[in-house]
C-alpha cells in the first residue's frame, strides 16, 4: 500500500481542485467542497491532516491513493 504524505488542509484542497472540486462554503475551519458527478467532501483547514483522515476524505471522494499522489506531483 502506498504511504500517504502529511499535508495541510490547504494543500489537500489544492490537489482536490485538480479533480474538479471547488469550495462551496466554510464553517469555522471546515471547508465543504463539491464537484460535478462526485460526492461532496469536507476538509478541515488544519496545518497538518492525519493520514487516516486523508484516507477517509479520498474514500468519500472516490479517489484512489495512487490517483491522489499522482495529482499531487503534477
Amino acid at each position: 500500500m502506498t504511504k500517504l504524505p502529511l499535508l495541510s488542509g490547504a494543500e489537500i484542497i489544492k490537489i482536490l481542485s485538480k479533480f474538479g472540486y471547488s469550495k462551496v462554503r466554510q464553517r469555522g475551519s471546515h471547508i465543504r467542497l463539491e464537484a460535478p458527478g462526485r460526492n461532496p467532501v469536507t476538509v478541515p483547514n488544519y496545518k497538518e491532516i492525519d493520514r487516516s483522515l486523508l484516507r477517509k476524505i479520498l474514500r468519500d471522494a472516490d479517489i484512489s491513493v495512487k490517483e491522489f499522489i499522482k495529482a499531487s506531483k503534477n
